[in-house]
């Protein structure tokens, strides 16, 4: 019997999405190697030949697994449940916190992440990309910690780490590096602050990754 090919993620140390994947990966207990796409160096790994026909939209993560390629987060993290739905959920089986935890997962993943990329900030002028990041940011902030004040437990939707808390670390770190106040957000401060103390929100960490700088290592 053939032994199953080892999962293969493309990844980037920085990126969020990818931080995303690393995370459901952790938490999942899957075991994987790392293809790190540098970027930024010589223009961007990504937009390689090679790499486009993983991803056409020459973007990072890109998953392979189970003989399938798939690139966006939200998708992989989508198959991962599917396929492996222990030894945790990340989506609900009630339809209604499930409903709350795509929610959460999509204001970040496609309202405020893309808006403050490394692909949009290098089309603006150098002098208005940190006030750019961080409206972008506050804006989005302003209306997650409103929807969190009613879906909120422990964690993001009640008490169970969903695929909502794997959005919101990594976007809380990018807040982070545009020096937003998190002042006006308690909610969403206190959630990052419990999932920091897990292994999987650790290990999967930007600053312990194989393509991680040593400047930044933890």
């Amino acid at each position: 019997m053939a032994v199953p090919e080892k999962p293969i993620l493309y990844s980037y140390f920085r990126s969020s999405c990818s931080w995303r994947v690393r995370i459901a990966l952790a938490l999942k207990g899957i075991d994987y190697d790392i293809i790190p796409i540098n970027l930024i160096k010589d223009g961007g790994q990504q937009f390689t030949r090679e790499f486009q026909t993983l991803s056409p939209m020459n973007q990072v993560p890109v998953l392979k697994i189970d003989d399938v390629t798939l690139a966006q987060s939200l998708a992989i993290i989508e198959y991962l449940e599917e396929t492996r739905p222990t030894p945790i959920r990340l989506l609900p089986q009630d339809p209604k916190k499930r409903a709350s935890v795509r929610m959460i997962s999509d204001i970040i993943a496609s309202g405020i992440q893309p808006l403050q990329n490394l692909s949009v900030l290098k089309k603006m002028g150098q002098e208005t990309q940190l006030t750019w990041a961080r409206a972008v940011i506050n804006s989005g902030f302003g209306a997650l910690e409103h929807v969190l004040q009613s879906t909120a437990g422990k964690y993001c939707v009640g008490d169970e780490i969903s695929m909502a808390d794997i959005c919101l670390v990594p976007q809380v770190a990018n807040a982070e590096r545009f020096k937003v106040d998190f002042s006006p957000y308690p909610t969403i401060s206190r959630i990052n602050k419990t999932l920091l103390t897990m292994e999987a929100f650790q290990v999967s960490h930007p600053s312990r990754q194989p393509d991680t700088p040593p400047e930044l290592r933890a």
